[in-house]
């Protein structure tokens, strides 16, 4: 599990699934900052990990500073699927 700050929007939000450097993750959080006052371009700082670590996430089951940290532009990732845009 870690920490991902996206530089722009992707267009993902919770529980899509991402690529990042070809490796793949779910999202498991997501929080959008810069609406107003912000960078020129909104960032979203995600909580992201593998399926497994989804009920370690939901249990808080661990420290969120001692998570590694990425930050990446919008154009690095690849949404393999976005459940919440199928409504």
């Amino acid at each position: 599990m870690k920490k991902l700050i996206v530089h722009g929007d992707p267009g993902f939000r919770k529980d899509a699934r991402i690529a990042v450097d070809g490796e793949e993750f779910v999202v498991f959080g997501v929080a959008r900052q810069g609406e107003w006052h912000g960078p020129d371009r909104p960032q979203l700082w995600c909580t992201v990990g593998k399926e497994d670590e989804r009920e370690t996430y939901g249990h808080r089951d661990y420290v969120p500073m001692h998570l590694d940290t990425e930050s990446v532009d919008a154009e690095a990732i690849a949404v393999i699927e976005n459940p919440s845009s199928a409504v």
